[in-house]
């Protein structure tokens, strides 16, 4: 078995190769490994059952953070670091960047940014990142911007499935949600 491990652009990967030939993503010794990074397709119909386009027919519940008629902002089930924010639209099907309208772009980022802003006022933040994921390494097929704050100059991890507390998502989403301009 091969480990590698690598930076790109402040996130730290682990990949293990093993005989197969396939690549997956291990955590820890006691986690089982994942298959990595997932690959959804560039091109194809939209996913009416995606997580997201649930979320946004009230079917699965989400930590809101900010919502209008265009935008829906929720905590990260999985988050990176405390408070880490996903920003969707809430009309658009976009799958990923090819398929999204300049102008909902704009609106999404213009969230994005004051999201940022309260990440830095509510948290003491000293500063986040944008991520979007297009295909591979994208989870969900519905376009979405992930808005996580930096409390540190320590390098970006990104895990599978290690879920936070629905509690500990609801305070988050109320202490950013009253930071929120």
């Amino acid at each position: 078995m091969l480990f590698r491990s690598r930076i790109f652009a402040g996130l730290i990967t682990l990949v293990v190769w093993s005989g197969g030939g396939s690549a997956s993503f291990a955590q820890g010794p006691d986690e089982k490994a994942h298959a990595w990074p997932p690959i959804l397709p560039l091109v194809g119909e939209y996913d009416v059952q995606n997580q997201f386009a649930q979320i946004l027919r009230g079917e699965k519940e989400a930590y809101k953070v900010y919502e209008d008629a265009f935008v829906l902002a929720f905590m990260d089930r999985a988050p990176v670091e405390p408070g880490h924010v996903l920003v969707i639209s809430k009309i658009s099907r976009a799958r990923n960047l090819l398929e999204i309208d300049p102008k909902v772009l704009s609106r999404l980022m213009a969230v994005a940014s004051r999201v940022g802003k309260a990440q830095i006022a509510a948290l003491g933040a000293q500063g986040f990142t944008i991520i979007q994921n297009n295909g591979a390494g994208q989870t969900v097929p519905h376009l979405h911007i992930h808005v996580i704050p930096r409390m540190t100059s320590k390098p970006l991890v990104q895990g599978i499935d290690k879920r936070a507390a629905p509690e500990e998502l609801k305070a988050m989403a109320a202490q950013l949600s009253k930071a929120i301009k």
